[in-house]
């Protein structure tokens, strides 16, 4: 037996065992989820069309898991304007698994059971991963970024400034330095006397000039 049904504003042929990939419900992990918008059921070659929907009829599932779907991009483009730009989403989606439909006093069950298993876990598998190890992991991150700013260690207080006492020494020095009198400042040498200006300096003394030899008594 199999069943189109409506959910999210879209149709789904389902029937016992398949899994399901649906708009976002409301549910935990493990909880059932009953459809009772049937809009046409099939048990061989008998065919129910519903008016709008079929009377009676309902599809049971198990929820799985809520997560993010694979990412969509959405790019625009303005030709010769310079005009680009680049957008991603990932709409949240719920996987389901349908155990059975019951339709006219007729039910129809699965028989196997339900694999809590996420696609999380099956990637890491199939990367070859340990799946609990990631996961303990994220969650000590997540813990360790939600802990209050209290836990953090106290920064350390910053020492004064050098510059600040140096400068209160120094202007103590100087309130408290003694007061220099006339009297014991030390002489300054006396200055040559200046030449006055009529005055020349003293020609050095010439040296005698050597007497010339007489030519007419050789």
């Amino acid at each position: 037996m199999y069943a189109v049904i409506k959910t999210g504003g879209k149709q789904y042929r389902v029937q016992p065992g398949d899994i399901l990939v649906v708009e976002k419900l409301d549910g935990e992990p493990g909880a059932a989820v009953a459809f009772g918008d049937v809009l046409m059921l099939g048990d061989g070659d008998a065919v129910t069309v519903g008016a709008p929907t079929v009377d009676g009829a309902s599809v049971a599932a198990t929820l799985i898991e809520t997560r993010k779907g694979e990412k969509v991009k959405i790019f625009k483009k303005i030709r010769r304007q310079g005009y680009r730009r680049t957008r991603g989403h990932r709409q949240h989606e719920t996987v389901l698994q349908v155990v059975g439909i019951t339709a006219g006093g007729k039910e129809t069950k699965w028989d196997g059971t339900v694999s809590m298993t996420t696609k999380a876990e099956l990637d890491a598998r199939a990367r070859g991963l340990d799946f609990a190890t990631l996961n303990v992991s994220k969650k000590s991150l997540k813990a360790a970024a939600a802990a209050p700013a209290a836990a953090k260690p106290a920064a350390k207080a910053k020492a004064p400034k050098v510059t600040d006492t140096v400068v209160e020494e120094a202007a103590a020095a100087q309130v408290n330095a003694p007061v220099e009198t006339e009297a014991a400042k030390p002489a300054k040498k006396a200055a040559a006397p200046k030449a006055e200006a009529g005055e020349t300096k003293a020609a050095a003394p010439k040296k005698a000039a050597a007497p010339k030899k007489d030519k007419s008594a050789e």
